[in-house]
């Protein structure tokens, strides 16, 4: 009988004979059934509707090709050399009814988690959908790099609140990274370490900010490498294939309707599956009886339950892009292909939470016209809505979906006051001056340089006005700016953000083309570009002009101004409650579990990933338990694991699969530690996310 041995990453050998499995826990003979697998992962009880009520498409032509008349396509998962986890997320794991310990400790789990290996009962296959990128009509899209499994039925005791969320009762898994399909354009199918790790983590964070978002259960990386230019500048790199598992209750978005788009009139381009009228119906029906079945069991008229179904997605992209604004979280792409047709924040790419407040903030390199930059996104969200609601026509009437469209922007206000009522403390009224009061708390953020996280948990620092107060109302205003004060620029930070990011002389020559040549500049620029260049310079110019000690002042007098109007605004909460204590603690209770204390900001993504990249996994795994739980403070969890330690990695942490690096330390190790929840460091300004 052939023996095989499987070395686990403590380097202890196990070995599984066929037909012969050892137990982590006592089971009866009458109960061992599905236990008797060698794997957690070959217990998952798959059911994969979307494939049988989705058309498939017949041809099993190998490379990317125009798909005409299905949704999806058979592919085949690339093996990966060497696959071995990075990190595993054990809440996300646990909605497939695994335990994250044992999928850690599985010799089998990097295979099956990289696709290298399929599951049993995986139907691996990619989706077919188009997409408006950039506010152009691109063509047929797809999953480039993405790899349906198939769907896990729910396990038993899952939460009904999950299953509220969730009606389905399946989970998609996904694995991204996983090698060519037919979508994969110009591209190889793969992804890298460092992309992975950035959508594993931001997935999980968002969960955890209560966030709606589609989940990552695992990151996986190998010894198969691609080449990768980073930032386009011809210096291309040989990078770590990885793969991410993602999981949501569907991955279908806007773009997958728009497969069925007559030629565009601009691009010139259409959906490959034009013309096939009665798909659209039958991918409509398959998404409502699915995934919104209420509407469908309270309208038995079809226009009339579309239209249901309409409205619904349109206040779920509402609530979520009020609560990224809310978070400060910026997405970046934000393509009709990547939006979920469940309202989930889908596809996490060149995403940035803001540090410094600034409603320019554009978080992707690549948007150099700033159209997905952090105050466009409301509106972005409501223009992709339009173009879902026209790749539903006839089965959405135009004239029908245009009157919910009219609801959206008071939806977003409300959903965006209400988020900020609780973010400033205001819960027993809502008074007409909230909207002003919020308003000018984020003008001050901005003249001010404040970051966007930190002011706000600060907030609860500020106490409501009452009698008996030790201090006079002056000190606890100045108390307060000065808490408030250390949070905002410096007079050099400020210089730095105001630089325009355009050449003088490209500036010049383009406001010399805009008056000779109108025609020729709106080809290769905008009015509102320029416009954002030109207040840059400005704003630098006067910066320029002052010094530290004036900047400071203006700051402190912008913060006692508004402070003042806050504590005045705070002050009617108490009207008609005996018990100020008592006001005052679930105020800071409801700010304190509003108010993050920890996001993902770049640099601390930066860190694990150098870290990650030098065969440390150990800093992953320890951002994701900070991020776990994003209101609170862990002791012990305050720093980087490697601070303190000189560079050196902890004992068993390190990834036996990389080469020997011949510097002691890795880059992140080098620089000077901040805690996770500070302003974030200089060197941060560097990074640059395309």
């Amino acid at each position: 009988m052939a023996l095989v041995v499987h070395r686990l990453r403590s380097g202890t050998p196990r070995l599984f004979c066929p037909g012969v499995f050892r137990f982590r826990n006592s089971v009866g003979m009458d109960k061992m059934g599905l236990a008797m697998a060698r794997s957690p992962l070959e217990r998952l009880n798959f059911e994969n509707v979307a494939l049988k009520k989705l058309p498939l498409d017949r041809s099993e032509e190998p490379g990317v090709r125009q798909v005409k008349g299905a949704c999806f396509s058979r592919v085949q998962p690339q093996p990966l050399t060497n696959p071995r986890l990075v990190a595993v997320s054990q809440e996300a794991l646990a909605l497939l009814g695994l335990n994250g310990d044992e999928v850690t400790e599985d010799p089998l789990a990097p295979d099956y988690l990289s696709g290298s290996k399929v599951m049993p009962g995986s139907e691996p296959a990619a989706h077919c959908y188009c997409g408006h990128q950039f506010g152009h009509f691109a063509g047929q899209l797809g999953d480039g790099a993405a790899c349906y499994l198939g769907e896990v039925r729910v396990p038993p005791n899952q939460d009904p609140n999950i299953l509220h969320e969730n009606p389905s009762g399946r989970w998609e898994i996904q694995v991204k990274g996983a090698g060519l399909t037919p979508y994969s354009r110009q591209a190889d199918g793969r992804k890298v370490l460092r992309s992975s790790i950035r959508e594993f983590l931001c997935s999980e964070a968002m969960y955890f900010l209560h966030v709606p978002t589609t989940r990552a259960g695992s990151v996986v990386t190998s010894d198969s490498k691609v080449v990768r230019d980073v930032y386009y500048s011809g210096h291309p790199q040989h990078e770590r294939c990885s793969v991410v598992l993602r999981i949501a209750p569907t991955f279908l978005r806007f773009g997958s309707f728009e497969i069925f788009k007559q030629a565009d009139e601009f691009s010139g381009r259409q959906g490959p599956s034009y013309g096939y009228d009665e798909l659209r119906g039958q991918m409509l029906d398959y998404v409502i009886e699915t995934f919104y079945p209420e509407i469908q069991q309270q309208y038995p008229d079809r226009v009339e339950r579309n239209v249901s179904f309409f409205r619904e997605v349109m206040r779920r992209t509402a609530r979520l892009v009020a609560q990224w604004q809310c978070v400060g979280f910026c997405h970046g792409v934000l393509n009709t292909d990547n939006m979920s047709i469940l309202g989930l924040t889908l596809d996490y790419g060149p995403y940035g939470f803001m540090d410094r407040f600034d409603p320019e903030f554009i978080c992707n390199a690549s948007d150099n016209s700033g159209r997905y930059s952090y105050q466009a996104q409301p509106a972005i969200c409501r223009w992709n809505l339009v173009k879902l609601a026209e790749a539903l026509d006839p089965e959405l009437p135009p004239d029908r979906a245009k009157a919910v469209m009219e609801e959206y922007l008071d939806l977003y206000n409300s959903c965006y006051l209400d988020n900020m009522r609780r973010k400033l403390g205001l819960l027993k009224k809502q008074e007409p001056e909230d909207e002003i009061l919020i308003t000018e708390l984020l003008q001050t953020m901005h003249n001010t340089g404040a970051d966007f996280t930190n002011t706000f948990r600060s907030l609860s620092h500020i106490s409501c006005p009452s009698e008996g107060e030790s201090e006079t109302e002056e000190e606890l205003v100045r108390d307060a700016a000065n808490l408030l004060l250390e949070q905002c620029a410096s007079l050099e930070e400020l210089k730095a953000a105001n630089k325009p990011t355009m050449d003088p002389r490209e500036l010049a020559m383009l406001l010399s083309m805009a008056q000779s040549n109108p025609a020729l500049f709106q080809m290769i620029s905008d009015r509102m570009t320029i416009a954002r260049q030109l207040s840059r310079l400005n704003k630098l110019k006067e910066l320029m002009e002052t010094n530290e000690e004036e900047i400071k002042t203006k700051q402190t007098e912008e913060w006692t101004s508004w402070i003042t109007r806050y504590r005045k605004r705070l002050a009617q909460e108490l009207e008609g409650n005996t018990d100020v204590q008592a006001v005052q603690e679930e105020r800071v209770r409801v700010m304190d579990s509003t108010n993050p204390r920890v996001v993902l900001r770049n640099y601390i993504a930066q860190n694990a990933i150098e870290a990650a990249e030098s065969g440390d996994f150990s800093e992953v795994r320890r951002v994701l338990k900070v991020l776990e739980k994003p209101f609170s403070s862990q002791p012990g969890l305050e720093v980087p694991a490697w601070v303190g330690q000189g560079g050196a990695t902890q004992q068993g942490e390190r990834d036996d699969g990389e080469e020997q690096q011949e510097e002691v330390a890795s880059a992140s190790t080098v620089r000077n530690p901040v805690p996770y929840d500070s302003k974030p460091p200089a060197w941060s300004q560097a990074i640059c996310v395309t």
